[in-house]
């Protein structure tokens, strides 16, 4: 089996190169810059740009199936300009690979897209599962919907196509836990907003080896990208403090502060997402990584 991956040399990409390489896939990745392009019997690089919309082409020989990770980072200050960006990374970079595919005789028969449990709205109470929809007008949510939508085309091609709604990341390198664990690490850390907001995590490992899972057992839909144990905000830093031995003195960061320092990105720390990993256990997957303790002394 061969793979194509936009997003390849990012956090999530990597691990996923990483468990293809431990089971004998071989990948084609796609990068804008060219000094990142290697050429290797099982690893290939090609180049690509979705704003100009050049693509270079030999990338989808004897490729089986894309996972597609691409899309400009939101944490970031969300200006109009970069909220336009955030939106646009990604329905171009879908666009680039569709239109390819659909003037070509490629047999690519599966197509995994990276989304997030963004599209959900906030709420302390409710647990989501994957067919819930959106009710609210959230940024998120605006992100999200046009993200499944550019995904969804791909079945006119006859491509069997699976999202997986992405919750809190947890990697020891970079993403959310480096950024937590800083403050904590010098004994300054605390809880955000009213700390009782649900944070649905999942362990980079258990999230790389569920995008090949859905290929390897052809399944298509949404999944929800989440460990089966959700924590609230209060409950992750009390624990990412244990880890690290360090005291939680501060009271918690309050809402104010963080609005007026994130503006609207601010929603991304203090929004509530209860999320379900039913779906994605009742099709098989096993989570190696299922409560937070066990994964933060994994990574910490």
């Amino acid at each position: 089996m061969r793979v194509l991956i936009t997003g390849a040399t990012g956090l999530v990409g990597s691990h996923i190169v990483k468990e293809c390489q431990e089971k004998g896939i071989a990948v084609n990745y796609l990068t804008t810059s060219k000094d990142k392009i290697v050429s290797e019997h099982n690893y290939k690089g090609f180049y690509w740009n979705p704003d100009s919309q050049e693509i270079d082409v030999s990338c989808f020989e004897e490729v089986d199936a894309i996972i597609n990770l691409a899309g400009a980072t939101i944490s970031k200050r969300w200006t109009s300009s970069y909220k336009k960006e955030i939106i646009d990374s990604r329905v171009d970079s879908a666009a680039l690979l569709f239109n390819t595919l659909k003037t070509s005789n490629f047999n690519i028969t599966r197509f995994v897209s990276a989304s997030a449990i963004g599209i959900y709205p906030s709420s302390l109470e409710k647990l989501y599962f994957e067919e819930d929809t959106p009710s609210d007008d959230s940024f998120l949510q605006e992100v999200v919907i046009k993200w499944e939508k550019a995904a969804n085309q791909f079945e006119a091609l006859g491509i069997e196509v699976a999202k997986i709604r992405i919750g809190l990341v947890l990697a020891e390198e970079g993403g959310a836990l480096e950024k937590m664990k800083e403050p904590v690490s010098y004994s300054v850390g605390a809880g955000l907003g009213s700390g009782k907001q649900w944070q649905s995590w999942i362990h980079i490992n258990d999230l790389a080896k569920m995008f090949l899972y859905l290929i390897e057992n052809d399944l298509s839909g949404v999944y929800n990208g989440v460990a089966p144990s959700p924590v609230t905000n209060n409950e992750l830093i009390k624990e990412i403090a244990k880890q690290l031995n360090k005291p939680l003195w501060m009271p918690n960061v309050p809402k104010l502060v963080l609005k007026a320092g994130l503006g609207e990105m601010s929603t991304i720390v203090l929004s509530s997402q209860l999320v379900s990993s039913n779906k994605i256990e009742n099709a098989g997957f096993e989570f190696q990584y299922r409560n937070l303790t066990k994964s933060l002394q994994d990574l910490l």
